[in-house]
């Protein structure tokens, strides 16, 4: 038995136990999604077209995990007039493996917990070392508390903050300092989509930077 399902624009025949790589999808590893929009279903000699899609059917799917495709360089230029702009991009993609083709309304079951996760004991640690490892977890909170308040920067809330203290980036200075190569290389890193060059986040950090050491 094998379907012919539509996500993310494209057309994909799929039958159970099929590995896929279809466009982003919601999810984490170990969920199971549902694709609606199924276009055929063969079983041997009978074969159902929907109009355009078969109503009652649906492909069940596993998330195994959520990546990301090659890199391809996007390179733009206008001759004469000193235009160049050289861009990568990287498209994200979901891993999926179809657990069972459902027709008349049927649901999917629901994801099984993984049981090796169940299976794992709570490792006991003998208080002598729990008493020595405290200092090393008050670290990171200390450091946080010395970062500067990045969301002074235009277009910067709790999460974009967030991402750039786990880059390692808590300072006006340490922006202040990049060069053309950084803001490309943490543009492309944390998925800013152009957001420091259009908010002018390097000069903001100068400003800002001096401001702190007055």
């Amino acid at each position: 038995m094998y379907a012919v399902v539509k996500t993310g624009g494209k057309q994909y025949r799929v039958s159970k136990d099929d590995i896929m790589r279809v466009e982003r999808l919601d999810g984490e590893a170990g969920d199971i999604v549902t694709l609606a929009d199924v276009l055929m279903i063969g079983d041997g000699g009978n074969v159902s077209l929907g109009e355009p899609t078969i109503s009652g059917a649906s492909v069940a799917a596993e998330i195994l995990e959520q990546t990301r495709g090659r890199k391809i360089i996007v390179f733009k230029k206008r001759r004469r007039q000193n235009y160049r702009r050289k861009k990568g991009h990287r498209q994200h993609l979901t891993v999926l493996r179809v657990t069972d083709i459902l027709t008349d309304g049927a649901k999917p079951k629901p994801a099984a917990k993984k049981a090796a996760k169940k299976a794992e004991p709570k490792k006991e640690e003998p208080k002598a070392e729990a008493k020595k490892a405290a200092p090393a977890k008050a670290a990171p909170k200390k450091a946080a508390a010395e970062a500067d308040d990045l969301k002074k920067l235009s277009g910067v809330g709790p999460v974009l903050e967030q991402k750039l203290i786990e880059a390692g980036v808590t300072s006006f200075a340490q922006i202040a300092g990049w060069k053309k190569k950084d803001v490309e290389e943490f543009d492309e890193k944390l998925s800013f989509k152009g957001r420091i060059e259009r908010e002018g986040w390097v000069d903001q950090a100068k400003e800002l930077a001096k401001g702190e050491k007055e």
